[in-house]
């Protein structure tokens, strides 16, 4: 086995560095997808294209030898690079005015498409955006993004195509011209005043535009779900009746100071002030009704979900440490509110109070048992005039010609302009922000599996507390990192990293995915202390739901299927040639190594939680029932994630599991005992297949199960009964039953059973 897997090491190796030198940098695939789909599908009407031109490049779309647009490949104008490592590639159109005329999804690798989402979801969510004036958000603050309908559980693949389609639009009209959006005259920019000041109660901020309302009734609700499509939402509202207040909500920025003292009060405002650092501004939302605008999403991940503001092309979401919850109103005469709570926007963000802005409230009814129907409803908000005062122009310095002193430093040259487009933190740092929670528990399960590990001589010699964490350990990795944080590593990361080697690597392509990375990296360093069994033996949640599935199984009494070892070893070969042949297939085709990617029940079982097509519920509902009567049987035989990181797993620099030179001759309880059968007959562990479940280690250290610590414990009590304190305390015993004469001491008899030959 070990001359296999030198030669697998060898191979991948060379696949990687082969593709690496003969990739070169990306051509656009505009000529071919202009081959694929027809003109009238990018811009109505159009009956051909022109010729690709421009660097990045674009094409003329024609009606009739007419000009009605252009079309043009997002990833070639802006980062549309994916989860994968891949760019998510949609052909886009836009018409002479800077509208978006359609969009075709023409290429993507998102394992989460892959994983649930369907592709006509996904169609459906880039459609949504047909119609948009780019053109617009490039001129206006407080142009209004389109509406469109939520994909339920969508993540990286979701954001970045909304970002890349809108990015990408208002850069080509930009760089042509559409719609004015390069002859645009920038608005003066105008800043708050200071020295004005806002009304003092509460009907006086109302009228005169300080505070902003939202009001819906229950029957409003229900007729926008009817509207939208959604009507086994309609029919499903919060209350009887339909005049009743769904949400009456009211909104303000509290960051400007004369509006911030009326609806807080001195002392309030002055400790929010306080804890703003420069630029940064916060608002404040109060309402009642039936509808909560917080929910409870806060509460399990700290993003609240149903709101957000919108200012040009940025959408800002508020998390649990930047909120405050406040008891009430303090401008006289406001009512008394359900909720009443602050929001700071992010450290960084771009948001400018001065500037127009939209608060989007999402609201959503449950349609069935996982479904949802949502719909989102916009206040605007701009500061009233009164609030405003021009920027004042800066004073041009004038120089005076001067001799050059030591003293004086280099010239300083303006400025360049910021780029709009890098305003707005990363994706990648957002979806990090959003995760704070979720990433906080997992790198604390981390710590305390690398405690487990470093600690384990400890550990398993605790034969009881050792089961007890180890089942506990596995229910956790299974109902939270599984099921709930939707943290399962897959072969298809294997693939996409391995691609991105041979392609264009940036590690941001990774960090969009926080739960996933984090778990990559610490499996990665694991691989060099104990090979692959810290992530397949205690952080796998699919490993976790076998070895339960197992212990219930032993629990009832279900006869367990002893597999010879020469078997074994021959089946254990089948999940390295799986991941050979996926990877093989990942070098000119990655989304068709993706799907069969499938053979990993992952997917259906822990990320959509069954909830899938009969045929994949049937596979993995199969490879579970073999662990009924095979402990882990698919970790054994058939993981090609497993073998991707075994072979890796052969470079590690310690060995921290002991052995007896008894282990495997004679003994063989280890062997028989091992859940993978990773130890061979004659007592070597083959690190590949070992999960570092500790169970060997446990009986390693076990004086009434080895054979090893069962002599060592018999002769320990052997020894204590045959020691000379032990004699003592036996003649004292016997002494104090005897009736012995005074002169007859028993410091004697202990002396004579001490003598030689006693």
């Amino acid at each position: 086995m070990g001359r296999l897997f030198n030669w697998l090491v060898i191979a991948v190796l060379s696949f990687v560095l082969a593709g690496t030198l003969s990739a070169g940098a990306a051509d656009s695939h505009i000529a071919d997808y202009l081959a694929k789909v027809p003109a009238a599908d990018i811009v109505a009407g159009a009956d051909h294209y022109g010729a690709v031109t421009g660097n990045p490049p674009y094409a003329e779309v024609l009606a009739g030898g007419k000009r009605v647009g252009y079309a043009f490949v997002t990833a070639d104008w802006v980062n549309s690079t994916g989860y994968s490592g891949q760019p998510i590639e949609i052909l886009m159109g836009l018409s002479v005015e800077g509208k978006i005329t359609g969009a075709r999804l023409m290429a993507h690798h998102e394992p989460i498409v892959l994983i649930g989402i369907p592709p006509a979801r996904i169609n459906a969510f880039i459609e949504g955006y047909i119609g948009t004036d780019v053109s617009r958000l490039s001129r206006e603050a407080n142009a209004e993004r389109p509406k469109v309908d939520i994909v339920s559980g969508a993540t990286v693949t979701v954001t970045v195509i909304a970002e890349s389609m809108v990015r990408s639009g208002v850069r080509v009209a930009r760089s042509l011209g559409l719609g004015g959006a390069t002859v645009a005259v920038e608005a003066a920019k105008r800043e708050i005043d200071p020295a004005h000041d806002a009304p003092a109660d509460w009907l006086g901020l109302l009228g005169d535009g300080s505070v902003r309302r939202l009001s819906l009734s229950v029957g409003d609700v229900s007729e926008a779900f009817r509207r939208a499509g959604h009507a086994d939402a309609a029919d499903r509202p919060e209350t009887g009746e339909a005049s009743d207040a769904f949400i009456d909500l009211y909104v303000a920025p509290v960051s400007v100071p004369a509006i911030g003292k009326r609806l807080l009060g001195d002392q309030a405002y002055q400790a929010l002030a306080r804890s703003l650092k420069p630029g940064q501004a916060a608002i404040v939302i109060a309402a009642n009704g039936v509808y909560s605008f917080k929910g409870s999403g806060y509460v399990r991940g700290g993003i609240f979900d149903r709101i957000e503001v919108d200012q040009g092309d940025a959408s800002i979401h508020f998390h649990d440490r930047t909120h405050t919850r406040l008891g009430d109103i303090a401008a006289a005469g406001a009512p008394k509110f359900k909720d009443v709570d602050v929001f700071r926007m992010a450290e960084g963000a771009s948001f400018d109070a001065a500037e127009p802005w939209t608060l989007k409230l999402l609201a959503q009814r449950a349609i069935g048992a996982r479904d949802k129907a949502f719909l989102t409803f916009d206040t605007g908000y701009s500061l009233p005039e009164a609030y405003l005062k021009p920027v004042a122009a800066p004073t041009p310095a004038v120089q005076a010609p001067a001799a050059k002193s030591v003293a004086s430093g280099p010239t300083q040259e303006a400025p360049a302009a910021a780029d709009p487009d890098q305003s707005e933190p990363p994706v990648w740092q957002r979806l990090w922000h959003d995760k704070m929670v979720e990433i906080a528990v997992l790198v604390t399960a981390i710590g305390v599996l690398t405690f487990i590990f470093f600690f384990q001589d400890w550990f398993v010699r605790r034969p009881i507390l050792y089961d007890r964490v180890r089942l506990g350990f596995m229910v956790f990795t299974l109902v939270y990192i599984g099921w709930f944080a939707q943290a399962q590593l897959s072969v298809v990361n294997v693939l996409a990293f391995l691609n991105a080697l041979r392609t264009d690597f940036r590690w941001d392509y990774f960090l969009m995915a926080p739960l996933i990375f984090i778990l990559w990296f610490a499996t990665a360093a694991s691989l060099l202390f104990w090979n692959r069994g810290a992530y397949c033996g205690w952080l796998c949640p699919f490993g976790a739901l076998q070895e339960l599935t197992n212990r219930f199984a032993k629990w009832i009494g279900i006869p367990q299927l002893k597999i010879g070892f020469t078997t074994h070893q021959r089946l254990t070969a089948l999940k390295y040639i799986i991941f050979l042949v996926l990877f093989g297939i990942s070098l000119s085709a990655l989304g068709t190594a993706e799907q069969a990617a499938e053979v990993e029940p992952f997917k259906t079982a822990i990320i959509l939680r069954f909830a899938r097509e009969w045929p994949f519920v049937l596979y993995a509902g199969a490879m579970i029932a073999a662990s009924l009567f095979v402990e882990r049987a698919f970790c054994r035989y058939l993981c090609p994630l497993g073998a991707a990181m075994a072979i890796p797993a052969r470079l590690r620099l310690f060995d921290w599991l002991r052995r007896y030179r008894e282990c495997g001759n004679p003994c063989q309880r280890c062997a028989n005992e091992c859940p993978v059968q990773a130890i061979h007959p004659e007592g070597h562990i083959n690190p590949s297949e070992c999960i570092q479940c500790l169970h060997c280690q446990m009986l390693y250290h076990h004086d009434h199960k080895c054979p090893v610590m069962i002599q060592r414990r018999l002769k320990r009590e052997k020894f204590a009964v045959m020691s000379p304190g032990t004699v003592r305390a036996n003649v004292a015993v016997a002494a104090s039953a005897l009736t012995l004469p005074p002169s007859h001491k028993i410091s004697d008899l202990a002396g004579e059973a001490d003598a030689p030959g006693a």
